[in-house]
């Protein structure tokens, strides 16, 4: 592990960010290109013999068309629905998730996905191999791009335990504007509270303090007085998560209704069944 992979969090704590090596994602890339490749190849071949008396114009409209859907709309649809996860990272236990490690959205799969048309295909994965074997955490171009990287699911930590909202800061947490915070500070912050119990004492005061003071830039007003740094640490953190849970999931509703209605038929005509 370098340095730049891991997040320096006091004097002789160093936590490990869990980013996928390059072997690993030379690995899964391997398997994602076949595998893309060859639905690809039968796919054409299937498109080719059902288009066998359309005119060239045509032809070569499926053809890109077909090309578009398997290079860059399948890999985005797929990692978008399975927040991070692809057949080639599945088989060598990764995920692709957000520089904070949240989970990624159709932004950046679509910005990774259009990167690797260049990346993975365009040059066979060379240029994506050179870059991450650069890079800290082992990223390609369309994760510099996405904010993204590829993190390790199996043989990595277990996962992190389930932060809960300090009852005396729950009505001050609802109220509180919190502004868009670093990705690094949110991680940074996820994995003090994740092994605070496990720090030295005179560390872990000054670490938490510290910590919490960098997050009271984002957040207004500030929390009571007396309020213990973890404790404020973990009010943001989890007032931020329950947030953008709430837009996410009006947002898959709103989405829902949205297709309802388009599915609909037009003045009241039901369906016919």
């Amino acid at each position: 592990m370098t340095d730049e992979d891991a997040i320096l969090i006091g004097e002789g704590v160093v936590l490990d960010s869990g980013a996928a090596s390059v072997p690993l994602r030379i690995l899964s890339g391997t398997i994602d290109i076949l595998s893309t490749l060859t639905l690809y190849s039968v796919g054409t071949s299937v498109l080719q013999r059902a288009a066998a008396g359309a005119n060239d114009a045509w032809l070569g409209a499926i053809t890109v068309a077909w090309t578009v859907a398997c290079l860059v709309l399948l890999p985005m649809t797929v990692e978008t629905l399975t927040r991070g996860l692809s057949l080639g990272r599945w088989a060598a236990g990764l995920r692709i998730v957000r520089d904070d490690g949240g989970p990624v959205s159709v932004r950046h799969a679509a910005a990774r996905a259009l990167l690797g048309v260049l990346e993975l295909y365009g040059t066979l994965g060379m240029l994506a191999a050179t870059v991450s074997a650069f890079s800290a955490r082992g990223k390609r171009l369309g994760d510099y791009v996405a904010g993204t990287y590829a993190m390790r699911t199996r043989g990595a930590r277990r996962a992190l335990p389930r932060l809960a909202m300090p009852a005396t800061l729950a009505g001050w947490a609802a109220t509180a504007d919190i502004t868009r915070l670093p990705d690094g500070l949110a991680l940074t912050a996820r994995m003090f509270l994740a092994r605070a119990g496990t720090m030295h004492a005179p560390s872990r005061v000054r670490i938490g303090t510290r910590l919490s003071q960098q997050l009271a830039t984002h957040v207004a007003p500030p929390p009571p007085a007396g309020t213990h740094p973890e404790d404020f640490l973990a009010a943001v953190l989890v007032a931020r998560r329950d947030r953008e849970q709430a837009l996410e999931e009006a947002r898959m509703a709103r989405a829902d209704r949205d297709g309802a209605a388009l599915r609909r038929l037009p003045y009241g005509i039901p369906d016919a069944d």
